[in-house]
């Protein structure tokens, strides 16, 4: 969520002309992540965010639209597409596809504890289950494929010790990818970027409140289990710098019984659970060194550092081997 294209007030006038939306009150850019622009928009309807689509193709677009409306109108808390009176989801601004979804109540929380972890584990469940009959079949496009060709383009930035690393794990993820174990795997359309600015909480005298899942554009059909490592990867760590990547116990035990309560782990999910969380590592440590080494201009953009998944893989894989 960033700025990459500037959506002037007569564009966005234009835009929400198409639809039952009331009147434009007040629009402000939203300076956080590294992919598309987005914008708050707050109109006498409601509180929406518009998202232009600096990547996707308006091809690859309706998979996220209508995954979104799919979980929304199975009760699992996300931002719903909105329709233009012609029915469609997608739509075009400043020459980019985009789409009008509705803002969800709460903020994000830096500082999880084990009951936001529970609720969130509660809740991924509950989004696998209802992906059942989503019928699209859109594969994660920051997957084992994008990590086979994006690795050459970074290793000539890195040491040689980093070098190493990331064609090692690159070639033992592909190796468990041909494996029974991998294959087996229970699958569907997931996420794949449940960090803790991707979900929203209020915060109440009686606890957390899960408010939902927000940015779905990093989507696509992947295993169960990989979707909830990013999370656990994510959500159950220290985050400072000197951070290792070791687990807090309460807030993994806390996720893991979350999850187990809506949707229990199969016996091939939990046999790959070392290597999903190598592969969670791994999947954002190239991303951001991608992003790192080869950057694109954007209006709000800060590059994260890519060094907390470098020591959160260095650590998944060295728990692997006791």
């Amino acid at each position: 969520m960033a700025v990459f294209t500037p959506v002037s007030e007569a564009s966005l006038r234009q835009l929400l002309g198409r639809f039952d939306l009331g009147e434009l009150l007040a629009f402000e850019g939203i300076a956080s992540g590294i992919e598309n622009t987005n914008y708050f928009v707050d109109t006498t309807a409601g509180r929406y965010v518009l998202t232009l689509f600096e990547k996707l193709t308006a091809q690859q677009l309706p998979f996220y639209l209508e995954l979104m409306r799919h979980l929304a109108d199975r009760g699992i808390a996300c931002p719903r597409p909105m329709a233009d009176r012609s029915g469609a989801l997608l739509h075009e601004c400043e020459s980019k596809p985009a789409s009008i979804a509705t803002r969800l109540k709460g903020q994000w929380q830096p500082r999880p504890t084990a009951a936001h972890c529970r609720l969130l584990g509660a809740a991924l469940a509950a989004s696998h289950n209802a992906v059942a009959d989503y019928p699209g079949t859109q594969p994660n496009l920051r997957g084992l494929t994008w990590w086979q060709q994006t690795v050459p383009q970074i290793l000539p930035f890195l040491s040689a010790d980093q070098a190493e690393l990331l064609s090692d794990e690159l070639a033992a993820q592909t190796a468990f990818a041909k494996t029974a174990v991998a294959k087996h795997l229970p699958s569907g359309a997931v996420h794949a970027d449940v960090f803790r600015d991707n979900v929203l909480f209020e915060e109440t005298p009686s606890g957390p409140v899960l408010g939902g899942f927000i940015d779905f554009y990093f989507a696509g059909v992947d295993t169960f289990i990989f979707d909830l490592a990013v999370a656990a990867n994510d959500w159950c760590v220290d985050h400072n710098e000197e951070d290792k990547g070791d687990f807090l116990s309460p807030h993994l035990d806390a996720l893991l019984e979350g999850y187990n309560v809506v949707r229990r782990l199969s016996e091939d999910e939990r046999a790959a659970w070392p290597m999903m969380l190598r592969a969670a590592a791994y999947r954002f440590w190239v991303s951001r060194l991608y992003d790192w080494h080869l950057p694109r201009d954007a209006a709000m953009l800060t590059p994260k550092d890519p060094s907390h998944f470098e020591r959160l893989l260095r650590t998944r894989r060295a728990t692997a081997r006791h």
